[in-house]
């Protein structure tokens, strides 16, 4: 049965390949010197020059990155299936998830598909990692507050310094925006 998560069948897929790259790696000239070859000549032993082409590595290094890093301190994580807009998304098993901390634009005004775009590029079919806010853990519209995680990455301080968010503090909050820029 295929994993339900496409980054791990993407991830899979990788491991695949580089299986094949050892392989092929381990067979010498002499043993393939017999085989007919209706195709064009390829040295199945010059596995190192494709482990060395920089674009499948930093496939690998992004995979990698995107698969296995998290962050220091959470308490739940889920898929994001939803973008509602910069600073609002949904997530599989949890719901609706404010950020806390920042304030991007509201449909119709300026910045505001930006940074809805921002969002999806970052979260969208990801796993998520959410550090729920200890001290206020909702809204008055009942979505999680969270500071929002992408591998180590803070997506609601990342809002703020690429410019498509404000800060937004609201006491009582265990997190300080203002440390964020």
């Amino acid at each position: 049965m295929l994993p339900k998560n496409p980054l791990k069948k993407y991830h899979i897929l990788i491991i695949i390949m580089l299986l094949s790259v050892s392989i092929a790696g381990c067979v010498t000239d002499n043993s393939i010197s017999e085989i007919p070859s209706d195709g064009p000549d390829i040295n199945l032993s010059s596995s190192e020059s494709l482990l060395n082409n920089s674009s499948i590595v930093s496939e690998i290094n992004l995979i990698n990155e995107s698969t296995t890093q998290k962050p220091p301190h959470y308490e739940k994580n889920g898929i994001c299936n939803y973008v509602v807009d910069g600073d609002t998304l949904d997530v599989n098993g949890i719901g609706r998830i404010r950020l806390v901390g920042v304030n991007t634009p509201e449909r119709g005004e300026p910045g505001y598909q930006e940074a809805k775009n921002f969002v999806k590029d970052r979260c969208l079919g990801k796993t998520v990692y959410l550090d729920i806010d200890d001290k206020k853990n909702h809204d008055r519209y009942g979505r999680v507050l969270a500071v929002v995680y992408v591998g180590n990455a803070n997506i609601n301080a990342e809002l703020l310094k690429k410019g498509y968010a404000k800060i937004m503090y609201i006491p009582p909050s265990e997190f300080n925006p203002y440390s964020w820029t």
